[in-house]
């Protein structure tokens, strides 16, 4: 038996010096943790579907009262009205499951069902500056920075921008930039908003460009836009459906996204709350489905709060996390994509408070079974900042929240009723067992930046807190990782296509 395990000791070393495995990578299953039943659920969805049949949308560009008309809908009073058979309709032919894709197809990954994957967004104006501590106005140089940063962590799956690049005044200038700092600094896929429609043809033809040639991008969308279609409650935003359009037009995939406001933009009932923005939601992808029936869209409905004692928007608190587990049990029983927005603390430190938010909000969402969940690395102070010693501490959590939505498996090997007897009849422990061992490596997530030292030895390190951790290991990263994805003669090719790019 010594033999045998020291056999397995060896072939475990091999395949550890060969790189560390994960317990549970990007994907898992969830869909355990169920908010509402399933009659609240048709309460909730009877009352949207009223809500587009009864009251409609305002503010509907000429375009789409056409487009819509066209398939069913009533415009009176200046609002759009979408009847029930008609929404009902375009769910049915939605697109519920599509491909994600990178521009290295090993980081493909298929968005549908009740697969979990963790991602970034936001559009923070402030950066946590590395070496002050202080918060400072986003740059360029930043999303340069966050983009190479997260193509080395593993638990975020893709990146869409997460700052604004506050030094670059000029929105198609913007827009150029944000979308070159994608494409030079990873290969995950990406995602980018557009100011205006006209933005989208210029930028797809640099997507174009990083892959080779005219039309790969079509082949091989690797960018989604991220489009707030409507102005709760319930309005569209022209410059929205224009942006719309032109992504349709170019091969975009869209991730609609919905961001009402409790007791704000939306009601303060939670359930009135989901029910108004379902119906916003709906209405976003009917905005897609007219256009383009069955077209790949991101059932984005992310319930947002407003303390009402200050005014301000909370991204942290269980409210935030009950309803964006909820708006995901809805859209996967809808059958749709569905996209939440959690992790996105109120703390502006790295701390307690910002852990403990995090952390709740990106459990409950990944058990619920969200397809990809917003937001959920890097961002702080409510959305307006992003940080660096976050990212990397989030990468770490959203590898033990995998594991978490991973859960238990049973069976014969895993009960382990024979090595429980060996252990018993023989040595007294499961130290050194090969089952031991297997599992240890199998089924426990390791975290690289948690401290598990005991105090006398924390002690002896100078007592390191995880900010100053997680800054070394971003500064470390920062330090080596820099890769040009587009290589010298695609980079001077794009430049001199876009003279804006810095």
């Amino acid at each position: 038996m010594s033999a045998a395990r020291a056999g397995g000791r060896a072939a475990r070393r091999a395949a550890r010096a060969a790189g560390p495995v994960s317990a549970a990578p990007p994907g898992q299953t969830g869909g355990a943790y169920r908010p509402l039943t399933d009659a609240q659920i048709g309460a909730i969805h009877d009352t949207a579907l009223r809500l587009l049949a009864e009251l409609g949308m305002g503010e509907c560009p000429p375009v789409l009262v056409e487009a819509a008309c066209a398939r069913g809908a009533e415009y009176r009073g200046g609002r759009l009205l979408y009847p029930r058979a008609m929404v009902e309709d375009i769910v049915a032919g939605a697109a519920t499951r599509f491909v994600y894709h990178g521009r290295d197809p090993r980081h493909d990954f298929e968005i549908g069902g009740e697969r979990v994957y963790f991602g970034t967004g936001g559009a923070a104006v402030q950066t946590l500056d590395l070496d002050t501590g202080r918060y400072r106005p986003s740059t360029l140089r930043d999303l340069h920075d966050f983009t190479r940063l997260i193509d080395t962590l593993p638990n975020v799956s893709w990146f869409t921008r997460c700052c604004i690049a506050t030094d670059v005044p000029d929105s198609f200038d913007l827009d150029v930039n944000t979308a070159y700092a994608l494409v030079r600094n990873t290969t995950k896929p990406v995602g980018t908003a557009f100011t205006l429609g006209a933005h989208v043809a210029p930028i797809v033809s640099m997507f174009d460009m990083a892959l080779g040639g005219a039309g790969r991008f079509r082949a091989r969308p690797f960018c989604k836009a991220h489009i707030s279609p409507v102005v709760s409650p319930m309005r569209y935003g022209e410059d929205a459906v224009e942006v719309t359009v032109a992504c349709i037009r170019e091969g975009v995939p869209i991730n609609s996204i919905i961001a009402a406001q409790s007791g704000a933009t939306a009601p303060a009932t939670l359930a009135g709350f989901l029910a108004q923005s379902l119906a916003e939601t709906l209405a976003g992808l009917i905005l897609v489905s007219v256009f383009a029936p069955g077209y790949p869209v991101i059932f984005s409905n992310w319930p947002l709060v407003v303390d009402l004692r200050t005014g301000a928007f909370c991204g942290g608190g269980g409210e935030s996390a009950v309803m964006n587990a909820a708006s995901a049990q809805i859209s996967n029983w809808l059958g749709l994509p569905s996209g939440v927005a959690c992790s996105m603390a109120d703390a502006k430190a790295v701390d307690a408070q910002m852990g403990a938010e995090k952390a709740l909000s990106a459990v409950t969402a990944g058990l619920a079974g969200a397809n990809m969940v917003y937001e959920s690395s890097g961002m702080t102070a409510s959305l307006l900042g992003a940080s660096f010693e976050a990212f990397v501490l989030d990468d770490e959590m959203l590898g033990a929240v995998q594991r978490t939505i991973r859960g238990i498996e049973v069976t014969e090997e895993t009960l382990g009723f024979e090595a429980i007897r060996e252990a018993v009849l023989g040595e007294g422990h499961f130290l050194g067992h090969p089952q031991t061992m297997a599992a240890m490596e199998r089924d426990y997530h390791w975290p690289a930046l948690a401290d598990r030292d005991p105090p006398v030895t924390w002690t002896e390190k100078g007592g390191p807190d995880a900010w100053g951790r997680a800054r070394a290991a971003a500064r470390s990263i920062l330090a080596t990782h820099r890769p040009d994805y587009l290589g010298a003669a695609v980079d001077a090719r794009i430049r001199a296509r876009f003279p804006g790019i810095r």
